[in-house]
């Protein structure tokens, strides 16, 4: 069976930032890239976060807008794509927007901390082991079993970075915002790792569209 088509997406600062590393959210897309975001996830089976994206953001991950919504379920299909959390432990809280509402959500984890998760989450969440540490190639072939077809990845940092080092990012959507960050202490868009996206297999861009004072590049892998 084949894996499902991933895209990533992320918003950054110009220093490569996605947060900064004071108590509230940076905030890096304006409304209308954060409608484009909506429409992206309306295309898609499944949208995937870590668990770090949780604590931080604690995000629906559902499609916003009505019309969108109301498409899918025409066309068969949920209202909003499979929830879907990447941990490496069993520290997310029950009470956790994503957890609330709909499906119940996927969560895969850890093998050796999988028993103690479905005990914290009970019925609000369906617990997957998938390796010690989570393989993303195992979170894949499982999700296509579940008939997902193309995931989004919406991160963080820790995320990105598995499935990029992985080689199994299909396309990137990066927007970058008109500021520096400037501070190590905040989170990247990618953390250390040996990628094979590198000098001698660069990905292609297939897309550089100016919105306002951001910009959205858009790369697929060569």
């Amino acid at each position: 069976m084949d894996r499902p088509y991933v895209l990533a997406s992320v918003a950054m600062s110009l220093d490569g930032y996605i947060d900064d590393a004071g108590p509230d959210t940076l905030v890096l897309s304006d409304a209308g890239d954060l409608d484009r975001v909506d429409a992206v996830r309306a295309g898609v089976d499944a949208i995937l976060v870590g668990a770090g994206t949780v604590r931080a953001d604690d995000p629906r991950l559902l499609v916003r807008c009505a019309e969108r919504r109301a498409g899918r379920v025409a066309d068969g299909r949920p209202p909003s794509p499979r929830r879907v959390v990447l941990t490496t432990g069993s520290s997310l809280d029950p009470a956790a927007r994503v957890f609330a509402g709909g499906d119940a959500p996927l969560v895969f984890t850890a093998g050796h901390a999988a028993p103690a998760l479905r005990d914290l989450l009970g019925d609000a969440a369906e617990v997957v082991a998938a390796g010690d540490p989570p393989d993303p190639c195992a979170v894949l072939d499982d999700l296509a079993t579940r008939g997902v077809r193309r995931l989004l990845i919406e991160g963080g940092g820790g995320v990105h970075t598995a499935f990029l080092t992985a080689g199994l990012v299909d396309e990137l959507h990066v927007v970058v915002a008109p500021f520096f960050v400037g501070d190590a202490r905040a989170p990247r868009f990618v953390r250390d790792g040996r990628f094979p996206q590198c000098p001698q297999r660069s990905m292609s861009l297939v897309e550089a569209r100016p919105m306002g004072d951001l910009v959205l590049l858009r790369y697929r892998a060569s």
